[in-house]
């Protein structure tokens, strides 16, 4: 059975203890001047900035790139600064170039599943507990998922890649191949790691 091609980003499912991922998140802003929009399930960092609404004071968050040092996923996106109907916006991502809050899961202890990129040749079994980056792809206006993905050409020691391939994601719908669900950590966090201030 071949896997089937879903790409969602990165998705929280557990913490390095083995306890199940609670939902919690910590809220964060994005600028008006941000023009890359953010789906759920990007990696963000910490742009520099932050943002006062409604009387709340909020850090920025940018879409990461690969060799970013990551802060978390945005698991959701407030649309209630929009300019929609009632000042919603109809959008569950952050679209390009609005203010927005949105929640990110930022515990560095968090795993996470991504399914790896198309193309390439696959991980194996043998790849876990190697370091690898992400592929950012376009996400998907219409679900709001993030088109992120694990890179398969990227695994290797250097301690210096996005993430870390802690596992497989064992159940009857992922098999090794193209397209398969794998359990990373984020190797360079913000919050764990000695790293400069922003």
């Amino acid at each position: 059975m071949a896997n089937s091609d879903t790409p969602f980003g990165l998705k929280p499912v557990r913490y390095m203890s083995g306890a199940p991922y609670n939902g919690a998140v910590n809220p964060y802003s994005t600028a008006a001047g941000d023009a890359t929009a953010i789906f759920v399930g990007d990696p963000v960092i910490i742009s520099g900035t932050a943002q006062t609404i409604d009387g709340q004071i909020y850090q920025d968050v940018d879409q990461a790139a690969t060799g970013d040092v990551i802060v978390g996923v945005v698991i959701s996106v407030d649309n209630a600064l929009g300019s929609g109907a009632g000042g919603r916006d109809s959008t569950i991502h952050r679209a390009a170039s609005t203010q927005r809050i949105v929640y990110v899961a930022d515990d560095p202890n968090l795993l996470f599943e991504i399914q790896e990129v198309s193309g390439g040749t696959p991980l194996t079994a043998n790849d876990i507990g190697l370091n690898a980056n992400f592929v950012v792809a376009a996400g998907n206006a219409t679900t709001g998922k993030s088109g992120v993905e694990l890179n398969n050409a990227t695994e290797a020691t250097t301690n210096t890649l996005d993430l870390q391939i802690v596992g497989f994601q064992n159940r009857p719908d992922n098999e090794v191949g193209e397209h398969a669900k794998w359990l990373v950590r984020i190797n360079r966090h913000q919050r764990a790691n000695q790293v400069a201030g922003i």
